[in-house]
C-alpha cells in the first residue's frame, strides 16, 4: 500500500525517532509500504517518520541509479535494504560536496556537505544485526535517512546564506502550499492540499 508522504513543516519530521524494540507481521507490512511507497514515489531513500512513524527504521534502494553509477553500484549489497535501528560508527574525514533532494521537501534540491563514507551498525528485516561500509551515494542517503530517524532534515545542513535564500519557499510550504506526483499527508493547520 502507498502511503502519504509528510512534508515540511510536520512536527514528526523534527520529533528524535523511537528505537524499533520487536519484530512483528504489523512491522513487515510496514517495510513493505515503505518500500512500494518509495518506489511510487520515484525515491531512492524513505525513513518512516516521512510516513508519519516516529521510529528508527529507513529503507533505501539505489537499483534506479544502477545504471548511472556503475562503477560504484557493484559494491552495493542487495537492494532494496532495511535499516532499523542505525548507528553511525565511523565517518571518513574527506567530505564532499552532493546536490540533495527529498521526498518531503518537493522540488527542492541543494548542494549539501557530507562525509564520503560512514561505517553504519543496524539489523536488517531479519533483525540480524549488520554492519556496512557505504560510500558515495549509499553513504549519502545512509546519513540522509538517519538524519531524517533524529530530527533533522538536509536543508538544516545548508549554509545560513542559502537557507535565507530558502526561506520564504519553506514557509509557504510549511502552509501547506506544495505538491507532489505522489500522495501528500494533510498538515495540520494548514490549507487542504489538491
Amino acid at each position: 500500500m502507498v502511503l502519504p508522504i509528510h512534508t515540511y513543516g510536520d512536527p514528526v519530521l523534527r520529533t528524535e525517532a523511537d528505537a524499533v524494540e520487536a519484530d512483528s507481521p504489523e512491522l513487515q507490512a510496514f517495510i513493505d509500504d515503505m518500500i512500494e511507497t518509495m518506489r511510487g514515489a520515484q525515491g531512492i531513500g524513505l525513513a518512516a517518520p516521512q510516513v508519519g512513524r516516529s521510529i528508527r527504521l529507513f529503507v533505501v534502494d539505489l537499483e534506479p541509479l544502477a545504471d548511472r553509477e556503475e562503477e560504484e553500484s557493484a559494491e552495493w549489497p542487495e537492494q532494496p535494504m532495511v535499516f532499523i535501528n542505525p548507528e553511525i560508527e565511523a565517518e571518513t574525514e574527506e567530505e564532499c560536496a552532493y546536490e540533495e533532494g527529498c521526498l518531503s521537501i518537493p522540488d527542492l534540491r541543494e548542494e549539501v556537505m557530507r562525509p564520503e563514507g560512514v561505517r553504519v551498525r543496524f539489523l536488517d528485516r531479519a533483525f540480524r544485526e549488520q554492519t556496512v561500509d557505504a560510500y558515495g551515494i549509499l553513504a549519502r542517503v545512509v546519513q540522509h535517512e538517519i538524519d531524517h530517524l533524529d530530527g533533522v532534515l538536509f536543508v538544516d545542513l545548508l549554509t545560513s546564506f542559502r537557507r535565507k535564500l530558502l526561506q520564504r519557499r519553506l514557509r509557504e510550504m510549511s502552509r501547506g502550499a506544495v505538491e507532489a506526483e505522489y500522495p501528500l499527508a494533510p498538515l495540520e493547520g494548514a490549507g487542504a492540499r489538491d
